[in-house]
């Protein structure tokens, strides 16, 4: 049976207007992919580095290395297992993998067998991925042998007694291609054993402006939101890098960032394969283990959030190993620390380009080598002209005359998402009147036109470069039975940017301390990410004169006591 979702793409006249511009393609990570196992076979495609079972912090870790022929291989054989398990073109299947060459191909298999992926970050807790799972309305779920040490098959079987649609469950043990695939508990069959494998790929296989991936993003109230995603605006997305950066065919790329998520998508999962270069990815982050791959692999492009390059810096084995080998290190999605990252240029040699934009809106603005220090450390860069970028009034939502001054940022153009899934209250929010796609922050965009994010418009906390709701965190917080109200603020981090602070009135007669807050909301199934990491008892949260939490005077006390403390 056929499924609405399978007709899903972008307008055909404006998709066909980005093609004529050069903005767009008609091919997909399928197609380079065996392009480049036809001309590089045993050339390295991802080189996955996990932390080895029962070692101690300080670890060198295990490596897998696939090659582009083993990446094209594991692929199919994803597709094999789904088609094995009867979707259907435009049916979901939930993608729960570590980072590795296993959830490449994965994500590569399923758009092979006409199947749209569900994207889940493989540290999301139990709550969080049944509300995915059942929010797109997946068939299959792919995981490995284990989901964060416990055995999978028991997480999925949890899963399938409240999802009746939650049919089979592909497992993939291994981290890349020697990888074992198993369909419902048994070996899945090999492409070559599923009758007419090759034809239906070719029939089935998705496009490059179909809707191909869902994945998720904070909302600013309850559960994440499933951002819909096609090949192309990553594929435009490549292009801007390389013409910002010089990235050429000589490239070694390192993601740390996790692979369902915009930035690890389009470093790790394509412009690496359009490139045909190797990346190295992590199935655990370690700094440490970081620096030494940087080395080993004799890396040029690092790409991480914040959170990520502070903790190379902070590491004590940072000025024991060579990294010269680095050109440039791609960062974003969040106000970068002048400081640090200035360090991270002197202390290595790279050079850092900052790129502003979201899951939703891609690349809105981005610096370039040519680009002074400061702009590039201190904005988001210029605005790209093909992304129409406009200014609107937060405060009642006009459109403002210029590009220039203070306002929310808004654009439409060849990076932007298809929109939120099955979401129109969140896609009336996103999107103004006619079309343009609104962040979430407050920018000023000066006389040159460098961009800059000087607040926000959303409740958010930005925890290591990820958006947490901090509604979302106080609806959870408010499920323990001693807390009476609560607000979530951020508290300022050197490391992470921010953390979550909870500030909380209680029952009267009670008691709670920060364990056994995360106690309960670990047994809730709520995120890591989610949980608190302050937590401070007050007799009576302040009030706005229109009798809300003063938010902003709990930020101000979040910052005197953590910088107290």
């Amino acid at each position: 049976m056929s499924d609405p979702l399978a007709p899903i793409a972008a307008n055909s006249e404006v998709a066909a207007a980005y093609v004529a511009a050069g903005w767009w393609g008609h091919e997909t990570p399928t197609d380079l992919i065996r392009g480049n196992a036809a001309e590089r076979p045993d050339d390295t495609a991802y080189v996955t580095w996990s932390r080895a079972k029962g070692e101690g912090e300080d670890v060198k870790g295990c490596i897998d290395r696939t090659t582009w022929a083993g990446y094209d291989r594991l692929s199919d054989r994803v597709a094999a297992a789904l088609l094995a398990a009867g979707l259907d073109r435009g049916d979901r299947a939930a993608v729960i993998l570590p980072d590795g060459a296993a959830v490449h191909a994965a994500l590569t298999g399923a758009d092979k067998a006409g199947v749209v992926v569900m994207g889940i970050g493989h540290r999301a807790g139990t709550a969080e991925i049944a509300h995915l799972v059942e929010k797109s309305g997946a068939r299959a779920v792919i995981t490995g042998a284990e989901h964060r040490g416990r055995p999978a098959d028991d997480a999925v079987a949890e899963l399938r007694r409240t999802l009746p649609g939650l049919e089979h469950h592909i497992t993939v043990d291994g981290p890349g291609q020697g990888a074992a695939i198993a369909l419902d508990g048994d070996p899945a069959p090999l492409p070559e054993s599923v009758s007419g494998f090759a034809e239906d790929v070719e029939e089935r296989r998705l496009g490059a402006s179909e809707l191909c991936l869902l994945n998720s993003t904070s909302g600013t109230t309850g559960l994440p939101k499933c951002v819909m995603q096609t090949h192309n605006r990553w594929f435009y997305f490549h292009q801007k890098a390389v013409e910002y950066s010089g990235l050429g065919s000589d490239e070694v790329f390192c993601v740390p960032v996790p692979a369902p998520f915009g930035f690890g998508l389009w470093t790790a999962h394509y412009t690496p394969t359009i490139l045909g270069v190797p990346t190295v990815v992590m199935a655990d982050f370690d700094a440490d283990a970081l620096i030494r791959l940087i080395e080993a692999e004799r890396v040029t492009v690092l790409c991480a959030v914040t959170t990520q390059f502070i903790m190379m810096l902070n590491s004590p084995v940072f000025d024991d190993h060579d990294l010269s080998s680095l050109r440039v290190m791609f960062t974003g999605g969040e106000a970068i620390p002048y400081q640090r990252a200035s360090e991270f240029e002197d202390r290595t040699g790279c050079t850092v380009l900052n790129f502003y934009g979201s899951n939703e809106t891609g690349m809105l603005s981005g610096t370039r080598l040519s680009d002074p220090p400061s702009a590039r450390l201190r904005s988001g860069g210029q605005c790209e002209p093909e992304m129409d970028c406009r200014l609107y009034d937060p405060d009642d939502g006009t459109r403002l005359p210029d590009l220039r001054g203070r306002g929310q940022p808004a654009c439409r153009g060849p990076a932007t998402a298809l929109g939120y899934y099955d979401d129109d209250r969140a896609n009336a929010e996103l999107l103004t009147e006619d079309g343009w796609m609104l962040m979430g922050d407050i920018v000023e965009i000066d006389d040159n036109g460098y961009l800059r994010v000087v607040g926000r418009t959303s409740d958010f906390i930005i925890r290591g470069g990820k958006n947490i709701s901090a509604p979302a965190v106080e609806d959870e917080v408010m499920t323990h039975p001693a807390v009476a109200m609560v607000a979530a603020v951020a508290a300022p981090d050197p490391v992470f940017g921010e953390r979550v602070a909870a500030y909380v009135e209680l029952v009267p007669g009670c008691s709670l301390d920060l364990d056994e807050l995360r106690e309960h909301l670990a047994g809730r199934g709520v995120s890591r990410e989610w949980w608190p990491e302050h937590l401070f008892v007050v007799d009576a949260l302040p009030r706005s004169s229109g009798g809300k939490v003063a938010k902003g005077q709990l930020k101000k006390d979040a910052v005197d006591r953590v910088g107290a403390s």
